[in-house]
């Protein structure tokens, strides 16, 4: 049978605290793009790109797992397989990695953002996805293939706006402003892809959702990558540069360095 399912098991509590998760890290991995731009390509610069895309990763990894705790079952128990978690998260580090390191070096050029967009916004479907095989209902997990795609589209736009703003967006308050709108974007992706399920069990069990095991494992698991955010966070806040807006387009020598994907010229 057809088990009703939902995704609001703990009310707006688990959205609202993944949608400001995604916007975290959104917001972090902007600073930290913007602080790389100006320098040269060194190990300072290749720092500050490695540190927004774990940022970056690690909130709309967070952001997932922390919706994916208000989703229950009617009937069924939900667990998860840790294995597939964690590569779920090694998934989406790796390919916003990607993204963030092409635009960070060769700039918003169209051919550039294009590529970086798509292979991105893929690469963070595809830890959604992934992240949903970890999933144990005990019955069938069925999509609706309207809804995937739609949460693809969704993903890819969310990838491709996000690493434009990147290299495009210095100022503070434009940047926390652009957070906001990629938190909305990514958590959009999420349910999208989310209304898509549907979950088909042999046999009701008793109790239903959201065992104390489950949070546990859920929370475990979300430890790190908030704790990998949380450090960005205090490395972002007590850099002058990040916090107060400024490109360093000015190197020691002073010379100007042409900044990625625009001109210099005055």
């Amino acid at each position: 049978m057809t088990a009703d399912v939902s995704e609001f098991h703990y009310g707006l509590v688990t959205p609202i605290a993944a949608y400001l998760m995604a916007c975290l890290g959104a917001v972090l991995a902007l600073r930290c793009t913007t602080r790389s731009i100006g320098r040269g390509r060194g190990e300072k610069r290749f720092g500050w790109l490695a540190l927004g895309a774990v940022s970056l990763g690690c909130g709309i990894w967070t952001m997932h797992f922390i919706a994916m705790i208000g989703f229950s079952v009617d009937g069924a128990l939900v667990s998860y397989d840790a294995g597939r978690t964690v590569l779920s998260l090694a998934v989406c580090i790796a390919v916003v990695a990607v993204g963030v390191f092409l635009v960070g070096y060769r700039g918003s050029g169209s051919v550039t953002l294009g590529t970086a967009g798509i292979f991105t916004g893929l690469g963070v479907a595809a830890m959604h996805y992934l992240g949903m095989t970890a999933m144990n209902t005990g019955g069938t997990v069925h999509y609706g293939t309207t809804a995937v795609v739609l949460s693809v589209v969704i993903a890819v736009v969310a990838a491709t706006a996000a690493l434009w703003a990147a290299v495009s967006i210095s100022a503070v308050w434009a940047t926390v402003g652009a957070s906001l709108v990629m938190g909305a974007a990514v958590s959009a992706m999420h349910y999208t892809g989310m209304a898509a399920v549907s979950v088909h069990v042999v046999q009701a069990q008793a109790g239903g959702q959201s065992s104390t095991s489950l949070l546990a494992f859920l929370l475990v698991m979300l430890a790190g990558p908030v704790a990998a955010l949380i450090l960005a966070a205090a490395i972002v806040m007590f850099d002058p540069e990040v916090v107060g807006g400024g490109r360093r387009d000015l190197q020691s020598d002073g010379h100007r360095e042409p900044v990625a994907g625009r001109s210099l010229t005055s």
